[in-house]
């Protein structure tokens, strides 16, 4: 979001509301997902400073994401092209610490145990590369509000994926469990859609680019995550690390409950 509108081409003020909530749910799903599994005592801050590292940037990125919207729903667009050019500089920050930190934990345990180790690599990183894709897209796309917003509210949907995983019975749905993650991600562009059809009567192309690449990249994550040459990258990532001590298929461990 990085628009600045003059007054005869503002938003309607019931669409910007709509981008607003859309925005504060995304961003609660997330942080109530790591919030559920710190309750649960499944999650510690005794971690590699990579994950800290991580946590910061994305939970950053939550915070401008937020404040765009805010800055829009008020009208303050000086503030949210602001916003808007710190996104600029923010994105490959994720993308780094982001790509960073799926090696880590590959390495480090092989990814959570209801998900494929390649699976867990390979989709995670493409499916990151797909937001930062989605995202930058938007931002070029800024002063056309209507592809703006909608293209990053694609790109926003995307990161909603380690929120739902921490949320959803991911044990319980092996060994379809990384399948089911990302296409639950996938009903925020959906209920967009649904809101373009009743508001205007048709759905705004841009839902149709930003989702139809979406799921593009996800069948080829997949693709290559169970070919010979992506499961070789994989086993020679975790090589000689505690990940490859792990099954690659997705396992319940000895003893474990919900």
């Amino acid at each position: 979001m990085a628009t600045i509108h003059p007054p005869h081409v503002a938003a309607p003020r019931e669409q910007t509301r709509f981008f607003f909530v859309m925005a504060l749910v995304m961003a609660l799903v997330i942080v109530g997902g790591f919030t559920l599994q710190l309750t649960m005592g499944r999650s510690s801050f005794a971690v590699p400073a990579a994950y800290h590292l991580h946590a910061a940037v994305f939970m950053g990125w939550i915070g401008i994401y937020l404040m765009q919207h805010v800055t829009a729903l008020r009208g303050q667009w000086a503030l949210h092209a602001g916003f808007g050019r710190i996104a600029y500089l923010w994105i490959p920050l994720m993308l780094v610490f982001g790509s960073v930190l799926m090696v880590v934990v590959a390495r480090r345990t092989g990814g959570p145990f209801f998900f494929h180790v390649s699976e867990f690599l390979w989709s995670n990183m493409m499916l990151l590369w797909c937001f930062g894709g989605l995202a930058f897209w938007a931002l070029r796309r800024r002063r056309y509000t209507g592809w703006h917003r909608r293209l990053m509210l694609c790109a926003m949907a995307i990161l909603t994926g380690p929120g739902l995983g921490r949320i959803l019975p991911l044990p319980l749905m092996i060994p379809h469990a990384w399948t089911i993650t990302t296409l639950a991600t996938m009903v925020f562009p959906v209920i967009g859609m649904i809101a373009d059809k009743r508001a205007n009567g048709r759905v705004h192309p841009a839902y149709l680019w930003g989702l139809g690449i979406y799921a593009a990249v996800f069948v080829l994550s997949l693709l290559l995550a169970h070919s010979e040459p992506g499961m070789a990258i994989t086993r020679s990532v975790i090589a000689d690390t505690p990940g490859e001590l792990r099954p690659m298929e997705a396992f319940l461990p000895p003893g474990f409950t919900m």
